[in-house]
């Protein structure tokens, strides 16, 4: 591999990210031209068409789609090595990339999001939000934030939320039509609102109470993948939701909505911070851990 080699191979990564050479211009500072010719002259010295080009749109072809796969981890790692070089100023600073799902950029970051900006002005933190779970270092993330249960053994995982509790809950419009369920299996004759995740699976409703835990597979009107859509349509009568209970104790408590079967919801281990645990600890992910560390 020739040096410019790596520098094609960043143009052809930021080509690939925004799909199309503007977008790649505007990000690495260059002209849209200097972008084409990069990949052009890339791809006659491998002999191979690593882009398919449209009027409408640029993707990688197959050849592309491999390289770039093999190409993202060490590009990562080539902007770590660099911003640890700034770190050496010991500021804290560079790019903090996350995966974080939903949920957990709601309850947990936002009411904290503008306070760590103001204390670290240095640190870019760069969020992605996304319900699935995601392997950090494949991903080119410096960590990720997750419920603790589902994390992965060979990870450091450091709790940055409380404890958090289910919420099965429905209007009083809802329960002039229909019973109030006394078992989880009861909701079997529900009207059910529920909860699509990214990866196209939707949530089976889990309930546990002295040692007996219960999974069901219940039926409604609706299926979202956004949490406050489905607290809306709880409110407005439409059916049950079973949703995390930060999202609707207000309405609990002004009476907008009434709370059941709640001796089956226990709480459970809140989000955490994860990283590998081989990887040495950035300063600026540091930072982050230690601000947002549940306790504090």
């Amino acid at each position: 591999m020739t040096r410019s080699h790596l520098s094609q191979l960043a143009v052809l990564a930021a080509v690939a990210q925004n799909g199309s050479f503007r977008g790649a211009a505007r990000e690495l500072g260059i002209a849209p031209s200097a972008v084409s010719h990069a990949v052009s002259n890339l791809e006659s010295s491998l002999g191979v068409r690593l882009l398919s080009r449209t009027t409408r749109s640029i993707a990688p072809t197959e050849a592309g789609a491999r390289l770039l796969e093999r190409l993202r981890p060490a590009l990562s790692e080539i902007d770590r090595a660099l911003e640890t070089a700034i770190e050496a100023r010991d500021v804290p600073a560079g790019n903090l990339r996350l995966t974080v799902p939903r949920t957990a950029a709601y309850l947990v970051l936002a009411p904290k999001l503008g306070a760590f900006a103001k204390a670290y002005p240095d640190i870019m933190l760069d969020l992605v939000i996304e319900d699935r779970f995601t392997d950090v270092v494949a991903g080119g993330f410096d960590a990720g934030v997750r419920l603790g249960e589902s994390l992965q053994r060979d990870m450091i995982a450091v709790r940055i939320g409380p404890a958090i509790r289910g919420a099965v809950v429905g209007a009083p419009s809802y329960f002039e039509k229909m019973p109030r369920p006394q078992h989880p299996r009861d909701l079997i004759q529900h009207r059910c609102l529920r909860f699509r995740f990214s990866s196209g699976v939707i949530y089976r409703w889990e309930f546990e109470k002295d040692g007996e835990e219960i999974e069901l597979p219940v039926e409604g009107p609706l299926v979202v993948g956004e949490d406050r859509l489905i607290v809306q349509a709880a409110m407005d009568g439409a059916g049950l939701a079973f949703i995390f209970e930060d999202y609707v104790k207000d309405a609990i408590a002004d009476g907008g909505l009434l709370r059941v079967l709640e001796d089956w919801c226990p709480p459970f281990d809140g989000f955490h911070v994860y990283y590998p645990s081989r990887r040495q600890m950035r300063p600026a992910l540091r930072a982050f851990v230690d601000f947002f560390r549940a306790g504090k």
